[in-house]
């Protein structure tokens, strides 16, 4: 068949804007590079006690040997406007990453100078920055327009990627926060991690007890038992959101799902896979 001169442009064209499909991928035509990104885990902790779980969820992934290149911060307090009580994950984030956290509850400020010098580290090395909230879009507008101010050659659209999961998430995120993310930052909303087969890994669980003997790594054990205790400590306490799945005696780690999702792993069926495929 006969190709004119404009047919032969728009195939070459195409070409070049399709996405590289390199191991690992996600679904978006960026994925993560695991040499120059940084990844932050920005976790409400309010009024619901998942992100406690998420928590040792993330501990648990980055202790994996094909995780532990990753450069990744966990940030606690990242909330919105919705009201109730916080959750502290401070003794829990203590015993599993030590000190390498920011506590945007206890000074949203300096937090966010400690996340600006890493996400400066990044971008100028020529790594992107992956925001999983697991909560609010709030600190990131706060990040994204340090960067701005800070670093104005940065476009946002192309090197701040924002990975969502949840309606309600959405819905207690200020109106103008939300907006503005959205308009700036390249901003992926994923199907919601707390439902199973919907695209996402479901990581909400009811009675789900198993972790206790897949689990015989003494630190991993450590940490899961924490979370587990934290939780059932705060869960529905004083008008906490009482989490249906925790006081059943399960486990919800719903926010990893967006993690996943940034590390292509959104294959992940389950909490029962995770903990198969990642316990020790």
């Amino acid at each position: 068949m006969k190709l004119n001169r404009i047919s032969v442009f728009s195939c070459l064209l195409a070409l070049t804007f399709l996405p590289n499909l390199s191991s690992g991928q996600t679904s978006s035509s960026t994925r993560f590079d695991m040499e120059k990104d940084l990844l932050l885990v920005q976790m409400d902790c309010k009024t619901d006690v998942d992100d406690i779980h998420t928590a040792a969820a993330l501990y648990t992934l980055m202790s994996q040997p094909d995780f532990q290149g990753v450069n990744y911060l966990p940030v606690a307090g990242t909330y919105g406007v919705q009201e109730g009580l916080y959750v502290s994950p401070n003794e829990l984030l203590d015993v599993a990453f030590g000190k390498k956290w920011a506590d945007a509850d206890a000074d949203r400020a300096k937090a966010l100078k400690e996340v600006m010098k890493k996400a400066k580290k990044a971008l100028n090395s020529g790594g992107d920055i992956w925001i999983a909230e697991a909560g609010q879009s709030d600190f990131s507008a706060l990040l994204i327009q340090e960067i701005q101010k800070t670093m104005s050659q940065i476009k946002p659209s192309e090197r701040i990627h924002v990975v969502q999961h949840s309606n309600w998430n959405e819905k207690v995120t200020s109106e103008e926060a939300l907006a503005f993310v959205k308009a700036t930052a390249d901003y992926h909303k994923i199907p919601d991690g707390n439902a199973v087969g919907n695209g996402s890994p479901g990581f909400r669980t009811p009675g789900y007890t198993q972790w206790q003997t897949q689990l015989s790594d003494p630190k991993q054990l450590e940490v899961w038992q924490l979370a587990v205790k934290i939780g059932l400590e705060y869960n529905g306490v004083e008008g906490r959101y009482n989490n249906e799945a925790v006081a059943e005696n399960g486990l919800d780690f719903s926010d990893l799902s967006e993690v996943c999702y940034i590390l292509g792993l959104e294959e992940i069926k389950d909490t029962e896979e995770f903990f198969g495929r990642f316990a020790k």
